[in-house]
């Protein structure tokens, strides 16, 4: 599968200040999670790719175009969903929602036509020619969704599109994203601080951490995987007791307070965890299966450069 972005030592300066760093990845998923705490880098990666920063050094590609010097034809193959609100005052929804569309390269009565299936689609379609100041913030998120798809996008960047959303607003909005996401031909990049945003919704992520990739994971293979993630309370010497393990195919890792994590390979059931144990003189005191969540992935990401938990 062709990536669909590539970053290719990708670095970037703000006011003589390095927010990225030598980013060096190709990623190809049907939506793509990009997480970190504020000030890693993502809306500012975001931006780059739309062509709004300057790269320093390096270079990105997005379906093969170069953002350094194909940035025209680029942004008319993608819609850009901001966090922030950037409406214009005393505009209702329809006429937004055409302005941006026309914008995006649509001639009027295309845009016009558009504009209404847009907002049809998001939910809005009674609710159109309201002032958007009196939207509700579910309403206004909804309003800048249907202003990123209103000229028919291949890829989809949104950025905390849950933002201030709540519960039930918050799951439509995810409900629009599934449904995005099986459409034919379009592809998403969702940047979010809400970990149970991307696990629910994308097949791969990477994580920023001071503008450098922390970590890169693809969920869609992590599911498909279906590891078997089990976590022990033990007393008594490991050492033995992992080298055992090791011996036997498992991968083990060490975790604070003495637990250990470990992946049993297949063939492999309990039962020889224990019968283990009990040749090692180690006592087994409490187990549990524990795959790794993407909050694991997350947090080991932002720990220790090394990856100790």
């Amino acid at each position: 599968m062709n990536p669909i972005i590539e970053l290719d030592s990708l670095s970037v300066d703000l006011a003589g200040r390095p927010i990225l760093k030598g980013l060096e990845l190709a990623l190809s998923g049907r939506s793509i999670g990009l997480l970190g705490p504020n000030g890693a880098g993502k809306t500012t990666l975001i931006h780059t790719l739309l062509g709004f920063h300057a790269a320093k050094t390096g270079t990105a590609r997005v379906f093969g175009l170069d953002i350094r010097r194909e940035t025209r034809k680029l942004r008319s193959l993608v819609g850009y969903m901001p966090e922030k609100d950037s409406f214009i005052a005393g505009m209702n929804a329809v006429r937004f929602v055409r302005l941006m569309a026309e914008l995006s390269g649509l001639p009027p009565r295309a845009a016009l036509e558009r504009t209404h299936e847009a907002l049809h689609y998001v939910g809005l379609g009674e609710a159109r020619y309201r002032v958007l100041k009196s939207y509700s913030q579910g309403m206004k998120q909804r309003v800048k969704l249907a202003q990123a798809l209103v000229h028919g996008p291949r890829l989809l960047f949104l950025d905390e599109p849950t933002n201030g959303l709540d519960p039930p607003s918050r799951q439509r909005m995810i409900e629009l994203i599934h449904e995005i996401k099986e459409t034919e031909g379009i592809h998403i990049v969702l940047s979010s601080h809400l970990l149970g945003d991307v696990e629910e919704t994308c097949d791969e992520v990477l994580v920023l951490r001071d503008g450098e990739l922390a970590t890169y994971c693809n969920l869609e293979e992590e599911r498909r995987s279906n590891k078997r993630f089990i976590e022990l309370e033990t007393r008594g010497s490991n050492g033995a007791f992992l080298d055992a393990l090791n011996t036997l195919g498992c991968e083990c890792a060490v975790l604070k307070g003495g637990k250990l994590k470990t992946v049993l390979p297949e063939g492999v059931e309990v039962r020889k965890l224990f019968e283990i144990a009990g040749q090692q003189q180690v006592q087994i005191r409490r187990l549990d299966f524990k795959r790794d969540s993407l909050q694991d992935i997350f947090l080991k990401a932002m720990g220790d450069h090394n990856g100790s938990l």
